[in-house]
């Protein structure tokens, strides 16, 4: 099932709604009504936890062999437990080593990947670096994405009809990806600066996937699943960065417009299970969305909806792909 259109996403030509049927309080139960998965085998990172475990619950409902890739695998086991159809396997997206033994481990199981779900993620933390220097968001958020969908290429492409799904962020606003520092070397470290390149880094590569991937029948997307109440994501933010976003009081507590505004987490995981399953996708690639459907291109105004620009670019998304080659030291073949 190879794709013979021409038409790309670069610079935002196909960023426009397609009028789904669904909005910002869809839940991701609600998106793949009617839809089978039986047969179908999919990894979801970060599954374990927030909307990558509500994503695995309802893929596993649906009839797919959901595997779940963990850091902690005690705890990963002890939060799917009474789950059918899904397996848990050590994997720490810090540790490039970790990422190749569990890619070489699926691999040699002879199985092709329908769904690769990059979920896992990390925001607010202080500067931290991984064994090779690399900033901990751009390792986390971003290259471990690279890598993992790298290595698991020969069983995505074996699919015959793969999709690959970045969970990005409306944060990618915070900041274009810096070709010239991206971790921090010769600039001051500032948490949502290096959350935003990140996500940022995720919708290229998106973009420069699924252009790169669609002859060989799979598709990539990216999206932001909107702020969501009762996560994990935030759990190292201090008290001070909430009120400088003017999210909270002096005590901490959620001003009320705040709270309104939160998705709940079935509804957090929506736009992850339409970018995987909905149909209305299955000859559009390369987009980035939102509220169960294909976002808008966003203005230049502050914080405005949709997705900027420059996450669209297609010279960035090719310099991009091959600055990650040189960062983590492979070669991502695609055919």
């Amino acid at each position: 099932m190879k794709a013979t259109t021409k038409i790309t996403n670069y610079n935002g030509q196909l960023q426009k709604p397609i009028r789904s049927g669904f909005n910002s309080t869809a839940t991701a139960s609600e998106v793949i009504k009617g839809i089978d998965l039986s047969g179908k085998v999919a990894i979801v990172t970060g599954g374990n936890t927030g909307i990558g475990l509500e994503t695995t619950r309802v893929l596993a409902a649906a009839g797919a062999t959901v595997i779940v890739p963990a850091r902690d695998i005690k705890k990963a086991k002890r939060n799917l437990d009474g789950f059918a159809h899904v397996e848990v396997e050590p994997m720490d997206l810090m540790s490039p080593e970790s990422i190749d033994a569990f890619a070489n481990k699926f691999l040699s199981s002879g199985r092709s990947i329908d769904l690769l779900i990059n979920n896992a993620g990390i925001m607010w933390v202080p500067l931290r670096r991984d064994s090779r220097g690399i900033e901990s968001q751009l390792a986390t958020n971003y290259l471990a994405q690279f890598q993992l969908t790298a290595r698991l290429w020969p069983a995505l492409k074996r699919a015959n009809g793969a999709r690959v799904i970045n969970v990005s962020s409306h944060g990618h606003q915070f900041a274009p990806f810096d070709f010239e520092d991206p971790n921090f070397d010769h600039r001051e470290y500032e948490t949502l600066q290096a959350y935003g390149q990140s996500k940022t880094a995720s919708n290229l590569f998106a973009l420069e996937l699924d252009t790169r991937g669609k002859e060989f029948g799979v598709r990539a997307y990216s999206l932001h699943p909107g702020s969501i109440g009762g996560t994990e994501l935030g759990r190292e933010a201090p008290l001070e960065l909430f009120q400088e976003m003017g999210f909270c009081d002096a005590n901490g507590n959620l001003f009320p417009e705040v709270l309104a505004s939160l998705k709940t987490v079935p509804q957090g995981a929506a736009t992850t299970v339409w970018c995987a399953t909905s149909p209305l996708l299955t000859d559009i690639g390369g987009v980035y969305c939102e509220d169960a459907d294909v976002a808008e291109l966003a203005s230049d105004a502050v914080a405005s909806p949709g997705v900027k620009h420059y996450s669209l670019d297609e010279s960035n998304a090719k310099r991009l792909w091959k600055l990650s080659e040189e960062m983590i030291g492979i070669t991502f073949q695609i055919d």
